[in-house]
């Protein structure tokens, strides 16, 4: 597949190695893109884990707005160094946002979270009523 640019016609898997497998070569995965997000269902509640090494508590966002969970991290590090004569200084900045739209069975209010290892997780307790029931005998008369 070819995309227009300007007046030049060049071939999408140039777009695709360019923003795909350089940044996660020679940058490292997390600093090209969002991180991976599991999405577990339990009987009591669903738990959103996001791996985020590097990352400490203090560097995420948790919002709910409008039936929307917005997760999200912007850091940025400096690190310099003189040392006779030379200089070093370094930039090191990632960011990112993951949103996900909650439906009638989340218990909005009880919503946590929690950093471990590296891994976010965010719990989502589920309402009464949206629990599992245990099955119930019914008598015949």
């Amino acid at each position: 597949m070819l995309v227009k640019s300007n007046n030049y016609t060049v071939p999408t898997f140039w777009d695709d190695f360019f923003n795909d497998v350089v940044p996660s070569r020679y940058y490292g995965r997390n600093y090209a893109s969002t991180p991976a997000v599991n999405i577990i269902e339990e009987d009591k509640e669903f738990r959103i884990d996001i791996a985020v090494p590097g990352l400490e508590k203090g560097d995420f966002a948790i919002n709910l707005e409008d039936d929307v969970l917005s997760i999200s991290s912007e850091r940025e590090k400096e690190n310099k160094e003189e040392n006779g004569r030379y200089t070093r200084h370094e930039f090191n900045y990632g960011a990112f946002c993951r949103s996900f739209r909650l439906n009638d069975s989340i218990d909005q209010s009880k919503i946590n979270a929690k950093h471990r290892e590296g891994i976010l997780s965010v719990i989502l307790p589920k309402k009464k009523e949206a629990l599992k029931q245990a099955p119930k005998q019914i008598t015949i008369s």
